[in-house]
């Protein structure tokens, strides 16, 4: 029975033992051991990294950090930042970050993500001021504005190397003008608009002046052609009129001098408001004396 307790007791000495002296580093997070929780010096800083999987360390003299690999977002609100013209903006954006160094990183934040973001957001609207202070608004604002993100992300990943951070990308994802600046950057941009849509209206009638001119000169054209072609064919008719009524007074001359004569009765007295004073007698009216006959 004695026998059967003192292996009882080593075997929970063991395992006391093995559960302070093993740990686990799960697939997304890197450790790194503290002796006396300090960093070793002895050798090179990558032989207290501890990749995911089991792991031992000493009992009571050593410390485990683990750290967070994967990719963070820092949202960053209402940074008002100047521009070039000496107007204020208000700028939205997100810093994406990951841990590059973790002994670097934990120097510099002691592995506080908090702390290392308030570093990160410190470094990032540094990189802001600087680059936004040599725009304009409207550079700001136009297709310029991914260059100016690309920049962020250059500048401020450099800037955050002694924090071993690595920044992944800066995009911003809004910009608003304060009411004062917005009243005056809106007039100037109607102003700019109206101007513009000025030089349109003008373009487009002077256009419109020379379509319509180049129009009226075809239609003269088309209208002078046709009045001539007109005339021409007028004048073919006329004579081979002339030439079926004398072909006609030669067949039936008499005929045609009572029909050239019933043509100037109608021409005469077409209206009823038409007076002649003439005397009965004579070549016009011989065909009114000879109807009653």
């Amino acid at each position: 029975m004695k026998k059967f307790n003192n292996i009882a007791l080593i075997l929970v000495v063991v395992l006391a033992i093995a559960s302070l002296s093993l740990f686990t580093v799960y697939e997304t997070d890197l450790a790194m051991i503290l002796r006396f929780r300090k960093i070793s010096t002895d050798g090179d800083d990558k032989s207290i990294v501890c990749k995911p999987g089991l792991h031992v360390k000493a009992p009571f003299i050593d410390d485990v950090v683990r750290f967070d690999m994967r990719s963070n977002i820092k949202d960053i609100t209402a940074s008002r930042i100047t521009t070039i013209e000496k107007k204020d903006v208000w700028v939205d954006y997100y810093v994406l970050w990951r841990i590059e160094d973790i002994a670097q990183y934990y120097k510099r934040t002691q592995a506080v993500r908090s702390k290392a973001e308030a570093l990160l957001e410190y470094k990032a609207n540094a990189v802001l001021k600087i680059e936004i202070g040599q725009l304009t608004i409207k550079e700001v604002v136009s297709s310029a504005r991914s260059q100016l993100m690309e920049r962020l992300r250059v500048t401020t990943n450099n800037n955050a190397d002694d924090l071993g951070i690595e920044v992944i990308d800066v995009r911003i994802k809004r910009i608003d003008l304060p009411k004062e600046v917005s009243d005056s950057v809106y007039t100037r941009m109607r102003a700019e608009r109206q101007r513009i849509a000025n030089t349109f209206r003008a373009d487009g009638e002077k256009e419109s002046i020379t379509i319509r001119a180049d129009a009226d000169r075809r239609k003269a054209v088309i209208l002078a052609t046709a009045e001539q072609e007109a005339k021409k064919l007028r004048g073919e008719g006329d004579a081979t009129a002339l030439d079926i009524y004398a072909k006609s007074a030669n067949k039936a001359p008499q005929f045609f001098e009572f029909y050239r004569s019933i043509e100037a009765y109608k021409q005469s007295f077409k209206d009823r408001n038409d007076i002649l004073v003439l005397k009965p007698e004579g070549e016009f009216f011989k065909y009114f004396d000879s109807a009653g006959k």
